[in-house]
């Protein structure tokens, strides 16, 4: 009951202090909000104002509220000094197989302190050889790679033969195969040993 009172009496004085059309203030507009928020039946004596323009209101405020509550607080982080910049940067540029803890490390015997994330930043990257592609390393390299599998075979008598299988990769023939009931580790470790005599 004062909840609305309040709200009637607002209303009221916004309509008398402005003759033509009322103009509401931020502090009308934040008082409408705290209505809002405490008196769930607040549309009712409304009446200068659209209850949705209220929602709005309440929706800017807290778009403000944390667009201030998340504003920056100082200015950013202190620049590293050029000399600093530039010692690092010689300093991997003189030793190449040196990474960034490395460098962070001598660094800090000569007394200067800065992060090991800094020294990342300001190294020098060098150009690694490019490796060679998946096709070109099976090419090289399929002579001596072999393929090896289990695969399952049910037989008419509704057993499960378990087929094992080693192929070579360049001409794709069978290196060697045998069938058994049950493999075992010592089994299959036997079949890789007759495989590769």
């Amino acid at each position: 009951m004062a909840l609305e009172n309040l709200a009637l009496r607002h209303q009221l004085e916004v309509l008398t202090r402005n003759s033509k059309r009322p103009r509401l203030t931020n502090r009308d507009r934040a008082l409408w909000v705290i209505i809002s928020r405490l008196w769930s039946d607040w549309r009712s004596p409304l009446a200068i104002v659209q209850p949705e323009t209220a929602i709005r209101w309440h929706k800017r405020g807290f778009r403000l509220y944390w667009r201030w509550k998340s504003r920056p607080r100082w200015p950013g982080r202190k620049q590293v000094p050029r000399e600093i910049r530039d010692l690092i940067r010689s300093m991997s540029r003189s030793n190449p197989l040196w990474g960034a803890p490395r460098i962070h490390g001598e660094l800090l015997k000569l007394g200067v302190t800065v992060s090991q994330a800094t020294v990342s930043k300001y190294m020098i990257r060098h150009q690694k050889p490019p490796s060679q592609t998946w096709r070109t390393f099976l090419s090289n390299h399929a002579k001596d790679i072999v393929s090896i599998d289990f695969f399952t075979v049910p037989i008419a008598t509704f057993r499960v033969l378990f087929v094992f299988l080693v192929m070579s990769n360049d001409r794709r023939r069978i290196v060697h195969f045998n069938v058994t009931q049950s493999p075992t580790a010592t089994w299959t470790g036997q079949q890789i040993a007759n495989a590769f005599p």
